[in-house]
Parts: C-alpha cells; sequence; structure tokens
C-alpha cells in the first residue's frame, strides 16, 4: 500500500459538485492499493499514518515534528486513489497493472478505514466515495508531504540482500 500523506489547516472532497467529507486541521491521506496488499500493510501503514510526527508540540509553539495527528487530535481525510500504484517507467502511458483491481481493493480500503477509526477516534476519520471521480481541496501547511509506502522496508531488506550476494559472490 502507498499513501502520500499532506499536513493540511482544511480539506475536502466533492463528487458530483457536492462536498460530502470535509476536515480542519489533519492530514490529507491518498491511499494506492497494490495487487499483492494484505491486511498486514493495512496495519503497517494505519499505525504509520496515526503515530508519524509532523505537527509541532501543542504545548511548546515553534517546535516542529515534536506531535502525531493523535497528539494535536487533528482530523483524517483518506480518499482511495489507484493511481498511486501506477508504473510509468515505460513511455507516457501509465501502467496500472500493479493496482488490486475494484471489488478486494474496496474491501481492503473499508478494511483501512476501519483501522483508523479503531486505533484513534471514528469520529475524526472521514473519506471520499471509492470509485467515484472526486475533487479534492486542500489547504497544505508547510507544505510538508510524505509518501509512505507499507513495502518499504521490505525493498530495502530485499535490495541490501540482494546487493550483499552480489558483492559475496
Amino acid at each position: 500500500m502507498r499513501a502520500i500523506i499532506q499536513r493540511v489547516s482544511s480539506a475536502s472532497v466533492a463528487v458530483d459538485n457536492k462536498v460530502i467529507s470535509r476536515i480542519s486541521t489533519g492530514l490529507m491521506v491518498l491511499v494506492g492499493i497494490g495487487i499483492d496488499d494484505t491486511e498486514v500493510d493495512v496495519a503497517v501503514l494505519s499505525k504509520k499514518i496515526l503515530a508519524l510526527r509532523i505537527f509541532e508540540n501543542p504545548e511548546q509553539p515553534g517546535q516542529m515534528w515534536k506531535a502525531s495527528v493523535k497528539d494535536i487530535e487533528g482530523e483524517v481525510l483518506c480518499v482511495s486513489q489507484f493511481t498511486l500504484m501506477a508504473n510509468t517507467s515505460k513511455g507516457n502511458k501509465p501502467d496500472f497493472h500493479r493496482a488490486m483491481p475494484t471489488e478486494p481493493s474496496k474491501k481492503l480500503y473499508s478494511t483501512f478505514l476501519e483501522a483508523l477509526k479503531l486505533s484513534y477516534e471514528a469520529d475524526k476519520i472521514f473519506d471520499g466515495r471509492f470509485g467515484a471521480m472526486m475533487s479534492v481541496s486542500l489547504m497544505n501547511e508547510g507544505p510538508v508531504t510524505f509518501t509512505l509506502d507499507s513495502r518499504k522496508y521490505e525493498y530495502l531488506e530485499n535490495a541490501s540482500s540482494s546487493t550483499m550476494r552480489a558483492l559475496s559472490g
């Protein structure tokens, strides 16, 4: 799973020109689900999103990188975005073969939202409309934007193992 996390002072999602979700201070999270993602990826990503310290300490203004969204009692707006899984390395047309198909992706995305709600406060977790054409608006604070990948450390470990085998062998 991949996520683009943005620290925001406000964000909203509209479908057919009607706002369906809106948050104030917190996180805007775009979520991409890959063909091999599982509930393990959901657990890794949801935990990281809620624990990532990208806000200033509310008790000591000016001290950045001290507080998570939970620490500041912020809100989280999630939007499913299969395009995060695109391969753009060949040609100019994105290849979406690494994105999970619609029905299993919808189920895993729902599991992801539930994981966030269970680990935080359910009334502070919002989302768009899965599969809909959405208009997303946000006011990025900083700007502060991060890319998270639930398999990042697996990729690094595999790359390190491959490098070590190549060097030793």
